[in-house]
């Protein structure tokens, strides 16, 4: 069923390795041409822009653009309880493990009397995206939000397509995920003019908007956006950068599972499968050096296929070109095909994962073994979910309290320690031919 890629006998690099991997396009320079008069028009018409972009591109013009405070109420209420107690659960093990993220403040003695300390000081407001599409997605309020929750973050502004089935507001799942979390500015704005919004702020438009904000101002301009999206909000992303910080350009989703011949083809199968349900450009790769389980998945994907739920978007997934099977050497070349491929998920389903899984160097997040499929990391696990793809693991990481926080250097020398500095740091300043910073220290010796 998937395409196969054999490399048994190549010998490439890197870089032709990654060349002739599956992978998903995503053009977001092209893209990049359709958002820009958008994002314009959102900084100059505020409210008004967003209502003319929600009726076009979301099919719905929201009466209300900020989501009034009763209808989060209202969403938790009618929560289904398992829901809720399976989000809470979520939210509680994402508390824990986003909390040993937080790096302590420490203070190194450079010399006697001069110190530098690092501090770590959150960004004060962000704005993140919760994607509508194909799927809803509670597990991104919760990724996104308590990533920034534990890091300190002060103001949280979350947005997320309105829905004409719901009114013109957001789905009734993502406003209870806001309720559980305390999150109460929440917009129903979507795709590329929600990162418009968040980077440039927006004004009203007229008393519609007013009653659920202060004064003239919809929504203020944000420190940091994160969350994923399509291809064009990761266009506004791109163009907004600068102006705000940002996650990452997330693409679509990827999945790849590294097995040798004593890997259980079902588990495979099954979680190539889990990541190809969530859209017709998601990618699912199995990397093994053994074709009779290339053969066996195959085989288990068929019969799995039959039966699920979106077995049409994830016939288009696993049949395109961003999938496939890469038959290698040994477990040695599948290293060096994980590492040229930089999955946003990789799983581990070798002997001795745990060891195999401490040799790779690129990917989003890495899952050990047969009991640790990537849909765990989705909701339960305490990671977080929200990771770098398109083989950006290469350079990038996951959604973390890091995304929130900003390391300042705190540099206090007493009297002598500067003194005993100085003669340094005069030649220096001649060397560069910048005599001032010389005097500027000489000043203070009296």
């Amino acid at each position: 069923m998937l395409t196969r890629t054999d490399l048994r006998s190549s010998r490439l690099g890197p870089r032709e390795l990654a060349q002739a991997l599956p992978r998903a396009a995503l053009d977001v320079t092209t893209a990049q041409a359709a958002v820009a008069p958008l994002i314009e028009d959102v900084r100059s018409r505020g409210a008004a822009a967003l209502r003319d972009a929600a009726e076009r591109f979301d099919g719905v013009r929201p009466v209300h653009l900020r989501v009034p405070a009763q209808a989060i109420d209202q969403a938790l209420g009618d929560l289904d309880p398992a829901v809720r107690e399976a989000l809470e659960m979520s939210i509680a093990h994402n508390r824990a493990g986003h909390a040993a993220q937080v790096p302590t403040e420490r203070a190194t003695q450079i010399v006697p009397g001069g110190t530098v300390a690092q501090r770590w000081v959150p960004v004060r407001r962000v704005g993140l995206y919760v994607p509508g599409g194909l799927a809803v997605y509670p597990s991104s309020v919760v990724m996104n939000a308590v990533a920034a929750q534990v890091a300190g973050v002060e103001q949280i502004a979350l947005v997320s397509p309105p829905q004409a089935e719901f009114g013109g507001l957001p789905h009734p799942t993502i406003l209870a995920a806001c309720a559980l979390l305390g999150l109460t500015e929440v917009y129903a704005v979507g795709g590329a003019q929600a990162i418009a919004m968040l980077a440039y702020g927006a004004h009203t438009q007229d008393d519609t908007d007013r009653a659920d904000v202060e004064g003239e101002v919809l929504c203020q301009q944000v420190d940091v956006i994160t969350g994923p999206g399509n291809v064009y909000v990761a266009a506004a992303k791109r163009a907004v950068m600068g102006v705000v910080g940002i996650d990452a350009e997330a693409g679509p989703t990827e999945i790849a599972v590294l097995a040798d011949a004593g890997a259980n083809p079902e588990y495979v199968a099954a979680d190539l499968l889990s990541q190809a349900e969530h859209d017709p450009n998601a990618g699912s790769v199995l990397i093994t050096d053994s074709p009779e389980l290339a053969d066996a998945v195959d085989a288990a994907l068929e019969r799995r296929l039959s039966t699920t739920r979106h077995r049409a978007r994830a016939a288009d997934a696993l049949t395109g070109p961003q999938s496939g099977t890469v038959l290698v050497r040994n477990i040695d070349q599948a290293i060096e095909v994980a590492d040229a491929y930089a999955a946003e998920h990789l799983e581990i389903h070798t002997a001795d994962a745990p060891a195999v899984a401490r040799r790779i160097r690129n990917a989003g997040a890495v899952f050990i073994g047969p009991y640790s499929p990537v849909p765990l990391g989705d909701y339960l696990a305490g990671s977080n979910h929200v990771l770098p793809t398109g083989g950006t693991a290469r350079f990038a990481a996951g959604l973390s309290v890091m995304s929130f926080l900003k390391p300042v250097q705190l540099i206090e020398y007493n009297a002598s320690a500067l003194e005993a500095m100085t003669p340094a740091l005069e030649v220096l300043a001649r060397c560069e031919d910048l005599p001032a910073h010389g005097e500027a220290a000489r000043a203070r010796q009296g």
